[in-house]
């Protein structure tokens, strides 16, 4: 009966720790540099610098593949001379499929991202409330719990009603997974 009890503590110890391995949670952050791509002849934009913010989860689904859900609030968006500035901030959700190029270490990151407008600075343009994009790059897993990330975001949808705009981001990333 000893040994029965033995195998079965060892096997829901065993159990857990594969559990914790196989789903992370975390926090991240990191600065945006973001501009549009497109636009209206004449007019010329300019990236601004900006930050974001957020949540994100791996969810371990093979020895080298993940998936990574994110929840993050991004300020995006231009400086347009003579207009003003476009300042969008969106509650963005990126869903990123990573693949591991170095096992643990070092991870291609790919997919989609649903972005959500919130807030806009300059209303001279009738901006979209939701933006989809296309997002890659590259993350590094620094130690068991810290990474960096940098990642390239490309609007699909236009970001504004008025002008044949798309947000471009390029974002650099610190975070941790608990």
């Amino acid at each position: 009966m000893k040994k029965l009890i033995v195998a079965a503590i060892l096997i829901i110890a065993g159990a857990t720790n594969a559990d914790a391995q196989l789903l992370k949670f975390g926090i991240k952050g990191g600065v945006n540099f973001a501009n549009f791509n497109g636009g209206v002849d004449g007019i010329d934009y300019s990236g601004r610098t900006s930050f974001h913010a957020g949540a994100a989860a791996e969810i371990k689904l093979f020895q080298n593949f993940s998936l990574q859900p994110e929840l993050l609030y991004t300020s995006q968006g231009a400086d347009v001379d003579g207009v003003g500035d476009f300042n969008l901030d969106y509650v963005a959700v990126p869903v990123l499929a990573k693949f591991y190029i170095i096992s643990e270490k070092l991870s291609l990151e790919v997919g989609p991202q649903f972005s959500f407008l919130i807030d806009e600075a300059e209303e001279a343009f009738d901006n979209k409330s939701f933006d989809f994009a296309a997002a890659g790059g590259l993350g590094l897993n620094i130690t068991d719990n810290f990474f960096a990330q940098a990642r390239y975001t490309i609007g699909l949808s236009e970001a504004s009603k008025d002008a044949e705009v798309k947000n471009a981001v390029f974002q650099l990333s610190l975070g941790y997974f608990f």
